[in-house]
């Protein structure tokens, strides 16, 4: 294997890549994301500096996507902080949960999204969408909403508007010896966004302590709203906004 085909590869390991490079493009994504106020301290210990929070306006989604290029079919699971950079608005993900090993590797390698494997399941309950998600065999989150209430078709642009904020990840990687090698704030915004479905309600949320699974790190002081969402988009690489090692 030459230096050429090792610079050339897109990820380990190089006989069977995990992924392929990108970007990545995500057919019929359906969201569950409920949106709820969470306790301050508990956000500012999460939340990295230089971010700072917006509000205490935190939400938790499930993601089910059937046919995303280059990952296949998987679910995902996880909660993200609303907050400011340099005073724009940003979504910061705080942790995320994934039933399959090629999107939760490749989302740590590029971008630093915070993934682990569990089992989170995005499913339709007679007349309750139902996202549940489990982490060593025990549940540690519920979210629940009225079944395509509200319809959002009206309001498709702010949704879309919503889809296109600032997404920020916090990346880290060690080095050989056990020191940061990388440690930045990586930014990126979805694009190619077409919204075919969105739908307002009644949400509910529940979340049980876990020490490996720290979602109720951030308690529901109050759920503000349930969002459910279908959209094509594609992910895009992003670009580096701050880096923790520069002198």
């Amino acid at each position: 294997m030459t230096r050429d085909e090792i610079l050339a590869s897109s990820s380990m390991p190089l006989v069977s890549p995990s992924y392929p490079k990108g970007p990545y493009r995500f057919i019929n994504r359906e969201y569950l994301v409920i949106h709820y106020e969470s306790d301050p301290d508990a956000i500012r210990a999460m939340l990295p500096e230089p971010l700072e929070p917006d509000g205490n306006h935190v939400f938790f989604e499930w993601m089910k996507m059937p046919d995303s290029s280059g990952f296949g079919s998987y679910q995902e699971s996880g909660c993200g902080i609303a907050a400011k950079w340099n005073g724009t608005p940003c979504n910061y993900s705080a942790q995320m949960y994934l039933d399959d090993e090629a999107p939760t590797t490749g989302g740590r390698e590029i971008w630093g999204f915070p993934k682990k494997i569990g089992q989170p399941d995005l499913r339709i309950i007679h007349d309750t969408l139902t996202g549940t998600l489990h982490y060593d065999d025990i549940r540690v989150a519920m979210g629940t909403m009225a079944y395509k209430y509200p319809d959002l078709v009206l309001d498709h642009g702010k949704v879309k508007a919503e889809m296109e904020k600032l997404n920020v990840n916090l990346k880290f990687i060690p080095h050989i010896d056990g020191t940061p090698r990388i440690a930045e704030l990586i930014g990126y915004h979805l694009t190619d966004i077409t919204v075919k479905g969105a739908w307002g309600g009644l949400a509910r949320l529940d979340l049980v302590p876990h020490v490996n699974c720290r979602v109720a790190d951030l308690p529901v002081r109050k759920v503000l709203y349930g969002r459910h969402l279908v959209a094509d988009l594609t992910l895009p690489y992003g670009k580096v906004l701050h880096d923790y090692l520069a002198r």
